[in-house]
């Protein structure tokens, strides 16, 4: 059995790789990547890199070839890029006969309210569509995506937000990797929705968390979306960064990411790692700190 993952030397997909390296030989494993001499730790230890680039859908077919499992990582970019993009990899892994597809997708993403969702609602769409086994991975929000406020209260900042009583299962980026390779390395995932995420709290509870790890009261400041955006842009976040986080936050207060679910841990084996704890290792990697 070969496995494929794609977009290997990024973020998320590093960690995949890195767990599955745990659980499978590294002659089953392949990885799709768009600068092969970036995956050169990879193939010293015995990986298959392959040159798949979602701007140039044609290497997707070799890419793509002989694979029995493969998992999409969803790609940045705009929502039109991306979109198209995810749907020449569907194309392609359906020309190439891949046996299942899982794909990194977002909370509830088929009727959610997240602007950021449509591109995984048209994805999952598109999976769908072609019939081939798969399972969706719907991420619900990293921790990581938190660093920025953690920075900023470590320098005496007050914790910003419009988001409400709004709350999120904020999870480690690596425990969604880890997750995302037991589906993949696993069996009997077929046609499977795996709403990914850990215990769901609001913004007030995440800044209590991190006000218990560094040893300093942080003060929350709830404001609305136009003050929201309008400190944002004093701070120096450029223009078009702006509108996405101010609808980031609109979302958790409408309640996008309030979806509770047991799957994060089934897929893990094992408990979600305790908030504080993981803020902890997080304040541990910060220059700042």
């Amino acid at each position: 059995m070969k496995l494929l993952v794609t977009g290997a030397t990024g973020q998320l997909g590093s960690k995949v790789v890195e767990a599955l390296l745990k659980k499978v030989p590294a002659s089953q494993l392949a990885v799709s990547v768009r600068n092969p001499e970036k995956a050169a730790a990879l193939k010293a230890q015995g990986v298959e890199v392959r040159h798949g680039d979602f701007d140039r859908p044609e290497t997707l077919n070799s890419a793509f070839a002989g694979i029995d499992r493969l998992l999409i990582i969803s790609a940045d970019g705009d929502t039109e890029t991306r979109i198209r993009q995810h749907t020449d990899a569907v194309t392609a892994a359906k020309r190439a006969n891949v046996g299942f597809i899982a794909y990194t997708s977002a909370t509830n993403a088929r009727e959610s309210s997240l602007f950021l969702a449509e591109v995984h609602r048209v994805t999952e769409e598109a999976i769908i569509a072609t019939g081939i086994p798969y399972a969706f991975l719907r991420n619900n929000w990293y921790l990581e995506n938190e660093v920025g406020s953690i920075q900023g209260a470590l320098a005496g900042q007050p914790w910003l937000t419009s988001a409400g009583s709004g709350k999120a299962g904020w999870a480690l980026r690596q425990e969604y990797a880890e997750a995302a390779a037991a589906v993949l390395a696993g069996d009997g995932r077929e046609n499977a929705v795996y709403e990914l995420g850990g215990p769901l709290r609001t913004q007030e509870e995440l800044a209590a968390a991190v006000s218990a790890v560094i040893g300093r009261d942080i003060p929350v400041h709830q404001v609305d979306d136009t003050e929201y955006a309008s400190i944002m842009a004093g701070a120096g976040v450029p223009d078009f960064v702006v509108p996405i986080l101010v609808g980031i936050q609109k979302g958790i207060r409408e309640g996008a990411l309030e979806v509770a679910s047991g799957d994060l841990e089934q897929l893990l084996g094992r408990p979600v790692t305790p908030l504080e704890q993981a803020l902890a290792a997080l304040v541990k990697e910060l220059p700042s700190a």
